[in-house]
């Protein structure tokens, strides 16, 4: 009788075999994507000079070349960021100027800002830095300026109904839009009072300011020049 041939233990059948996790390889768009929103959080918390094109790579998990041959290196990178971040804020506070009365359209103005602080802190952290390289949509003055731009036929036309010169209404708006930016650095920082009670101090002061206006300002000092 012969005996039986005993069975090799060590071998397993194909099914028993660990199965080797196949990566998901990015598109190229995702890639893009994917470093854009890595140099978006590394320039807001180190700036330009601090973030290395070594860490964003690193950080994405590719090797440097890859970061150039999307963005050419870490200036088109940030140009982009920037850019992106600039058009995304002037297109929240024109899109909130809807038709309303004068005081309310404010207060859309001055949410629309503090909302954009609120929902992309990285990105504001980033517009209001001195930016190292030119920008193709211009810098945060610019930016600002556009936003006034806006705030701007809103106050010409309150001017024309009060009879005052509608001409002082770009000076006017370049104050107030001007005011509420350095408003929303400070409370970036602090982030108290909450933001309706900002927006509400912020239109107070300018629309009771507007209100008590008089037509021909006079200085009252000794310097007149």
């Amino acid at each position: 009788m012969m005996d039986a041939v005993p069975t090799d233990s060590s071998s397993t059948s194909n099914s028993d075999k660990p199965r080797r996790t196949r990566r998901t390889r990015m598109t190229g768009a995702e890639r893009r994507q994917q470093l854009l929103e890595i140099g978006r959080t590394l320039f807001a918390a180190k700036g330009f000079e601090g973030t290395s094109v070594e860490e964003i790579a690193a950080k994405a998990g590719v090797s440097k070349p890859v970061v150039y041959e999307h963005f050419g290196g870490k200036e088109g990178l940030y140009a982009v960021v920037v850019d992106r971040e600039m058009r995304r804020l002037l297109e929240m506070v024109t899109g909130s100027l809807t038709a309303g009365h004068p005081r309310e359209l404010l207060e859309q103005a001055a949410f629309a800002l503090l909302d954009y602080i609120e929902e992309y802190t990285d990105g504001f952290r980033i517009l209001v830095r001195d930016s190292p390289i030119p920008q193709s949509t211009g810098s945060f003055a610019s930016l600002i300026s556009d936003i006034a731009t806006q705030v701007e036929d809103i106050l010409g036309k309150e001017f024309k109904s009060r009879g005052f010169d509608p001409k002082l209404a770009p000076l006017y708006a370049q104050a107030l839009v001007g005011m509420v930016a350095l408003t929303g650095q400070w409370w970036l920082e602090v982030r108290r009072p909450k933001k309706a009670e900002v927006a509400a101090h912020l239109v107070n002061l300018a629309w009771h300011g507007l209100d008590g206006m008089e037509p021909k300002p006079r200085l009252i000092g000794h310097r007149k020049s």
